[in-house]
């Protein structure tokens, strides 16, 4: 019987093979019982315990840290079901597998990172039946298939689906923030809601295994996003390092799998934070604007919102990290206060603090709020578009239009400066209300505030403000329906045109995301 039984099983995997890519003469043709007489030995038989045993060996061994690497482990440390051998061999999928695993080359990775070689090799033992008694047993052989391939084919897909990195993670532990020997603190920086992989992905990736589903799999985990094959057609003509690493980085963001995109829209706006850019899109309508952005220092987080409301003449509430950075000193310097148009408010009681009356400890107590009255000289401009995000950061106007006449625009603590507000404010409208449109344009231009702020007000100058007509002002527009907001960061991003431009890595993103891809390199 235990002759039958190897017989039957070297019978299989010499059939289950023929469908391989890489096909080879089978030197096994034309034969008879007589022939397999030599195989009744220890040489040839298949002891499950011993290929658990020697798995083990391996991810003892295995140093690699990814997320899809600990699931490989983890589902054998559990004594999870082999996935990829049975008692019939070898299963017909691991051709599917290995023809997938062959291409990441074309995708700037290293076949070694993914151990093609050596699941080639010993695909190559298992066809030949080229056993020994050493480290290329049967049983070592096997372990070390059904061990490569779970590990191989984990990290493809779940690169493939969601991206080879965690943005969120990695991301939002860039810059450290004031903190302790023990706790750090770090500024966010990505709040983009995505898929990300989790018990019941990696559930559903042994099942597709298990119900022959691997390659319809191996196709529909793939990107979506055309500009990833566009970019992968450029990697291949990719002239320098610089260049790759370039395409490779981009590559990976079209790989992250976002819960909205602008392509589910017809209406949407879209900032590129590298380019300085912003493009308002509305069909086959595209509106098209310098931004100003957060420094290095103060970067624009990356999020995906609504644009919910527009307020016009905005009053600017001063952040406090900004108070301690910048006004402390300023405290008692009249010029300065007056030029800026700055007002101190309590908190609790809703009351105008004096400007003689304002301290240091006042204002880093936290208990009083710095004010820039809205109108002229403002810092936000003359409106701002508001939608929902954890940190405190929208689109508006400037009072230092000149900011986009230079190429380096990274002038902000984190906001985005538009270029052109008025425009973009009717093209947040649905119905082009032409008295709407002429209340927006009249708010935006009329002689409102710029007064000395350290005087009481009764004593202020109000000619400015008696020439303006009030039927005319309006102070917030509503958004609706609301328009999705994109902001984004790629280093390599298509014009309207569809031409991909390439753009100054402003923040060192792309350096953040090639130390991850490393693993695979």
């Amino acid at each position: 019987m235990r002759f039958l039984s190897n017989l039957l099983f070297l019978l299989v995997i010499a059939s289950a093979i023929t469908g391989c890519k890489d096909k080879i003469v089978n030197p096994n043709k034309d034969l008879t019982l007589k022939d397999y007489e030599s195989l009744d030995t220890s040489l040839y038989a298949l002891n499950s315990h011993r290929i658990r045993d020697d798995i083990s060996m391996m991810i003892k061994a295995d140093k690699d840290s990814m997320q899809a690497d600990y699931k490989a482990k983890s589902h054998y440390l559990i004594d999870g079901s082999f996935l990829w051998i049975d008692r019939h061999g070898l299963k017909s999928q691991v051709d599917s597998l290995v023809s997938y695993l062959q291409s990441v080359k074309d995708m700037g990775f290293s076949p070694a990172r993914f151990r093609v070689a050596k699941i080639k090799a010993d695909l190559r033992r298992a066809r030949e039946l080229d056993f020994d008694t050493a480290e290329n047993s049967i049983n070592h052989v096997m372990a070390r298939l059904e061990y490569n391939l779970t590990k191989a084919y984990l990290r493809y897909v779940t690169g493939q689906r969601f991206g080879y990195m965690n943005p969120s993670y990695v991301f939002n532990r860039l810059d450290a923030m004031d903190g302790d020997s023990v706790h750090v603190r770090y500024r966010g920086l990505f709040a983009v809601s995505m898929d990300k992989p989790g018990k019941r992905f990696y559930s559903e990736a042994f099942r597709k295994i298990s119900n022959d589903s691997v390659p319809q799999y191996l196709r529909e985990i793939q990107p979506h996003s055309k500009l990833y094959y566009e970019l992968l057609n450029k990697l291949n003509e990719a002239c320098s390092e610089s260049d790759r690493i370039k395409i490779l980085c981009n590559m990976e963001r079209c790989r992250w799998r976002q819960d909205d995109y602008p392509q589910r829209h017809k209406k949407y706006v879209v900032v590129n934070v590298p380019s300085y850019h912003l493009m308002a899109v509305d069909g086959d309508s595209v509106l098209e604007m310098r931004v100003g952005c957060g420094t290095f220092a103060t970067k624009t987080p990356l999020l995906t919102s609504e644009i919910m409301r527009m307020d016009i003449n905005p009053q600017w509430i001063i952040p406090h990290s900004i108070i301690k950075n910048s006004l402390l000193n300023q405290v008692g310097n009249r010029g300065y206060w007056s030029r800026h148009h700055y007002y101190v408010r309590e908190k609790g009681t809703g009351k105008v603090v004096p400007f003689e009356h304002i301290t240091r400890d006042m204002l880093a107590s936290g208990k009083y709020y710095v004010i820039q009255q809205g109108g002229i000289g403002n810092s936000l401009g003359r409106i701002i578009f508001r939608f929902k995000n954890s940190f405190s950061v929208f689109l508006h106007d400037t009072s230092q239009p000149g900011v986009f006449n230079r190429d380096d625009r990274g002038v902000s603590h984190g906001c985005v400066r538009v270029e052109k507000p008025f425009e973009l404010a009717c093209f947040m409208l649905e119905d082009k209300d032409e008295k709407l449109i002429e209340k927006i344009r009249y708010s935006m231009t009329a002689p409102l505030g710029g007064e000395d702020t350290t005087i009481p007000r009764e004593e202020r100058d109000k000619e400015g403000r008696e020439n303006i007509e009030r039927s005319k002002m309006i102070g917030s527009v509503n958004v609706n329906p609301k328009v999705p907001l994109f902001i984004t960061y790629y280093t390599m991003f298509p014009d309207k045109n569809g031409v991909i431009r390439e753009y100054a890595d402003v923040y060192g993103y792309d350096g953040a995301i090639y130390n991850v891809l490393k693993n695979y390199l």
